[in-house]
């Protein structure tokens, strides 16, 4: 089970970032052999502005597949699905309007997701010391949140609150005015709001070096949020934090990891037993 499970996360992740380090790639273009209206993908990423001024998004006007849309430079397709893929038919007879909704939610999710999985990885790092809550927020960082004060739930539900608004501000029609609901302004470029860029690290730049970084964005997104389901599904199958288990695995094998698992999941404080078995691994001492 255990085991199982940290192989096909494994195996899901390496397939995934082997497709978006491809997709980072700043030369991939579509062959040369398809038709005029295809695209460079640089130009296609975050609805860019090379070439893709017909393609301003209109409630009613629809695609017939997520290769149209694609083609009419309102999604990014992914390498090597250079048309896009859509599993599930989403993008059928999809209205532009709604397309252009869908690449919005895809980047806002993407970036949450990065900030998710740094935060799962440094949170483990600093747990137990009194840089975080006073040394009282412990074990994986699936069940941190669960740990913080109320005070932190209440100053994260206000941030989202006006983050939130802000984003409906820029981005979305009123639904007073639109002629339907959830419709977003005609000229909102997925993913830009009010140009927010607090490091300036896009200043002075031009088009086609933001065209490549906002794909790189849209990607790493795309890995993080298959990153964060594997990080979140392997916490609440084993228990147990991510790096203990990791380095755990790394040093003795399989064996040593269910030994772990067994030893620790459901003690009093199942992370300061992880970390005492990884020393026991560490020093040769373990038994398992």
């Amino acid at each position: 089970g255990l085991l199982r499970t940290r192989s096909l996360a494994t195996a899901a992740t390496t397939l995934i970032m082997a497709t978006i380090c491809a997709l980072t790639v700043p030369t991939i273009v579509r062959p040369a052999t398809t038709t005029s209206t295809r695209r460079d993908v640089r130009a296609n990423a975050f609805g860019g502005k090379k070439g893709v001024a017909s393609a301003q998004p209109r409630a009613g006007q629809k695609y017939a597949d997520i290769a149209a849309a694609v083609d009419a430079g309102l999604v990014q397709g992914v390498a090597p699905f250079e048309d896009g893929i859509d599993l599930f038919g989403f993008f059928n007879d999809i209205d532009q309007a709604e397309a252009q909704r869908y690449a919005d939610v895809e980047i806002t999710h993407g970036r949450l997701a990065m900030l998710a999985t740094v935060g799962f990885v440094v949170g483990e790092s600093v747990e137990g010391s009194s840089f975080l809550f006073d040394a009282q927020v412990t074990g994986p960082a699936v069940n941190h949140f669960q740990q913080v004060p109320l005070p932190f739930w209440l100053g994260l539900g206000a941030l989202i609150f006006v983050v939130e608004a802000s984003r409906v501000q820029t981005a979305w029609q009123s639904p007073f005015d639109a002629s339907r609901l959830f419709l977003m302004k005609d000229d909102h470029t997925p993913g830009d709001y009010n140009g927010f860029d607090p490091l300036g690290l896009s200043k002075n730049r031009d088009e086609e070096w933001l065209d490549i970084h906002r794909l790189r964005e849209l990607n790493n997104g795309r890995l993080a949020m298959v990153a964060i389901v594997a990080m979140i599904s392997q916490e609440l199958v084993t228990g147990l934090n991510l790096i203990l288990s990791d380095e755990v695995l790394e040093m003795k094998g399989g064996g040593a990891l269910k030994a772990m698992e067994a030893q620790c999941a459901g003690t009093a404080d199942e992370n300061a037993c992880a970390k005492a078995f990884e020393a026991a691994v560490a020093a040769g001492t373990a038994v398992f």
